[in-house]
């Protein structure tokens, strides 16, 4: 899976979540969940839960707390992928 398509499926994910509609419009790699999106820590372990179902994977606690940002989610999302 390339990094458009996760990316596009990350989007779809974190939609329902986010406060601050014109930092999604530009999310990039760089984009942070809390600092530029304005979602709340709570509901980062909701996305982790609902990427878990959507990629058929197994994010561990380690992982999950590294996920702050859009490219350590590809990261830990592609790393998991290849593990498969």
């Amino acid at each position: 899976m390339d990094k458009v398509t996760i990316i596009e499926k990350l989007k779809t994910i974190v939609k329902p979540f986010v406060a601050d509609k014109e930092a999604f419009e530009n999310m990039n790699e760089d984009t942070d969940f809390i600092a530029d999106l304005k979602i709340n820590s709570a509901n980062l372990v909701d996305i982790v839960l609902d990427v878990e179902e959507a990629f058929s994977i197994e994010i561990d606690n380690q992982s999950m707390e590294k996920m702050l940002n859009i490219k350590a989610a590809l990261t830990i999302i592609e790393t998991k992928l290849a593990e498969k």
